[in-house]
């Protein structure tokens, strides 16, 4: 090989490499991995939103998650879905949520998630926007939610609706 041609495959390998890594659209703390963060589109006029993504904690101390913040939404709370004889309960959860020592938290649809309450303006499917996460043990750590169609189930693969 050539050395011209060695100079067009390396940067090519680099650009590949940050390409896989903005489509992994992951978090990594020196305790934690945040993978995922995402919310569905929401209605003009619509007040509330839910945010979803699974937080793996790489200690053997557990760790919460024990509130939020956006510029998006008046308040962020941090909300538990049950279902009761055949009704569905949504609670806002006290004290934070648990991310069990070398566990994962998953917060999903029919779960535990976030809710944006207050929202300022619509969410966009295709977009991303600030959250700043409040764990007890990690401190702070600042997040981009994707918005996704207003019927996804879970996080898209290929940069999650972002074109």
């Amino acid at each position: 090989m050539n050395m011209s041609h060695a100079k067009r495959i390396v940067p090519a390998l680099m650009l590949g490499a940050m390409a896989s890594a903005a489509l992994a659209h992951s978090y990594q703390t020196r305790t934690l991995a945040i993978a995922h963060p995402w919310s569905r589109e929401t209605a003009p006029g619509q007040s509330v939103g839910g945010g979803f993504m699974t937080i793996t904690n790489k200690t053997v101390v557990e760790d919460r998650l024990v509130s939020g913040t956006s510029p998006v939404a008046a308040e962020v709370q941090l909300h538990t879905m049950t279902m009761d004889g055949g009704v569905m309960r949504m609670r806002q959860v006290d004290g934070g949520i648990a991310v069990p020592a070398k566990g994962t938290l998953e917060l999903k649809p029919g779960s535990y998630h976030i809710m944006f309450m207050g929202l300022k303006r619509p969410l966009r499917q295709g977009e991303r926007f600030p959250v700043t996460l409040q764990f007890q043990r990690a401190g702070r750590v600042t997040v981009l939610f994707a918005v996704q169609p207003i019927t996804s189930t879970g996080p898209m693969e290929g940069g999650h609706g972002i074109h």
